[in-house]
């Protein structure tokens, strides 16, 4: 039986730890403490205020350098909506509100409009795109029937052929009904699944689908998650399952007027213990029954608390170094790798920014790591006096890891190169991104063998890596494991 009133120490303010610390409340516990070593809450979900000048007017505006946009099957984000009492905007924008429009060019600068048979008309293009249809429905009909139970949340049993997590369906969509829709738990046997283990290029040669690639790699590789050849097919299916891909497509997508972070901001003002700020935990030590965890302060201070519980949510690989990680800890954690993102956002020459998102995906392969692959404008009302963020990888495996310095210029070049010369960077950074494990430990268990250190000395792990980086995903592992384990 659960004792509510244990001690639960909780690792991180971002979006893991907060929905964590919510899901706790949900269940009746309040004896817990959330320590975060940055001054904000929200993790990588930061959304930074710029003033902007436009027809002679200037007035303060919120920007995104992480999260950017959710879908109907963002359900998990929707019950933190509801808790923090903040809502987004869309799928219908109104005048005044940031939207979700978006365009792709060519490296030289021209519209890219290859999804319109009727622009730039051939019969290469046209069947082109009949026979991306037809893979796209080959893919819909594959993924319900073959590969059935792929959409639920999490990692446990796929790489045995087996599937259990909570429903990622919608009632009405892709077969989900209300008897197996979220939250709900979902649980089979299909030894297909264990073609999810393969990498996402491989996983598409497979079952002939090859052109869905050309769908996908918008919305996954440019935003940070990695290449085709490289990230198991589980994290690009479980991400972008085959509703929210749609939604993608279709632009019916979400987004928050003063950005992604105020949704964290607004539950951990509404949380009986919000987060206590500039505060890093520097050691944690296990002893039978216990979890003592050093902090230090802002000033430097260091001190030591007992808990009962605690929950990481931050990166696991981090842990293992000022945790008394045991040796199936650190062999596990070891083989977490991550994407290098690095975004800035910038101002650009007079008259010259963008005034739509627009995608780059000429530069979204392996070789052209460290270039530009997208841009978002995300206040069409500012129309070309709107700032907008860049984003590039940095990162491939087998591939030496580009320099961050050479990466902010090389980006520079390619915004330049497509008719945006930028005047002036506002902020600019590089990420820990997308944690995750190859093709290859993925097949050999990985999440199965993580599942099987849960609870082991009074430590559960949560965040990015228990199902996937976006926000959606790390707000529902919190809920699978608060709901599991407290």
């Amino acid at each position: 039986m659960s004792n509510t009133n244990e001690r639960i120490c909780i690792i991180g303010g971002g979006p893991a730890g907060l929905s964590s610390a919510m899901y706790l409340e949900k269940k009746g516990y309040s004896n817990y403490v959330i320590y975060e070593k940055l001054n904000k809450v929200g993790g990588k979900c930061w959304s930074p205020k710029l003033k902007v000048t436009h027809n002679g007017k200037t007035e303060e505006k919120s920007f995104e350098t992480g999260a950017i946009m959710g879908a109907i099957t963002y359900h998990a984000v929707s019950e933190m909506e509801e808790f923090g009492g903040y809502y987004h905007k869309g799928p219908d924008f109104k005048p005044g509100e940031p939207n979700m429009r978006r365009e792709f060019r060519k490296l030289d600068g021209a519209i890219d409009d290859w999804t319109n048979p009727k622009v730039d008309f051939s019969f290469k293009k046209l069947f082109g795109l009949i026979k991306l249809k037809k893979q796209m429905k080959k893919l819909n009909e594959l993924m319900q029937t073959k590969y059935v139970g792929y959409d639920c949340y999490g990692h446990i049993g796929v790489a045995k052929g087996e599937y259990y997590g909570i429903s990622k369906g919608v009632d009405g969509y892709c077969g989900a009904t209300a008897e197996n829709s979220f939250p709900n738990y979902i649980k089979g046997t299909n030894p297909n699944l264990k073609d999810l283990a393969l990498p996402f290029a491989e996983f598409c040669k497979l079952n002939g689908v090859e052109e869905v690639m050309r769908i996908w790699i918008a919305p996954f590789t440019s935003f940070g998650y990695g290449f085709f050849d490289e990230i198991p097919a589980a994290l690009v299916m479980k991400y972008l399952d085959v509703t929210t891909a749609l939604e993608f497509v279709k632009l019916r997508l979400w987004t928050w007027q003063d950005g992604t972070q105020e949704i964290y901001k607004r539950v951990n003002d509404k949380l009986k213990h919000p987060a206590i700020l500039e505060t890093e935990v520097v050691k944690v030590e296990r002893p039978e029954g216990k979890v003592l965890v050093t902090i230090r302060s802002k000033d430097g201070k260091e001190t030591t608390e007992e808990f009962d519980k605690l929950i990481v949510t931050t990166p696991l690989d981090w842990f293992a170094k000022y945790a008394d990680a045991t040796k199936e800890e650190a062999e596990l954690f070891a083989k977490i790798v991550h994407e290098r993102y690095c975004d800035y956002i910038a101002t650009f020459e007079e008259g010259k920014s963008p005034n739509i998102s627009g995608y780059l995906v000429e530069n979204m392969v392996p070789e052209r790591l460290g270039h530009a692959m997208v841009y978002y404008n995300r206040w069409q009302c500012l129309d070309r006096d709107c700032p907008a963020t860049v984003y590039a990888l940095a990162n491939h495996t087998g591939s030496p890891d580009k320099d961050f310095d050479d990466v902010m210029k090389t980006m520079d070049e390619d915004m330049k190169r497509v008719g945006f010369p930028i005047k002036e960077k506002h902020f600019a950074q590089e990420v820990y991104y997308c944690p995750h494990v190859s093709a290859q430990d993925y097949a050999d268990g990985w999440y199965d063998k993580l599942e099987a250190l849960q609870g082991t000395k009074n430590t559960f792990y949560a965040g990015e890596i228990i199902s996937f980086g976006d926000m959606e995903d790390t707000c529902a592992a919190s809920k699978d494991i608060v709901g599991r384990f407290f």
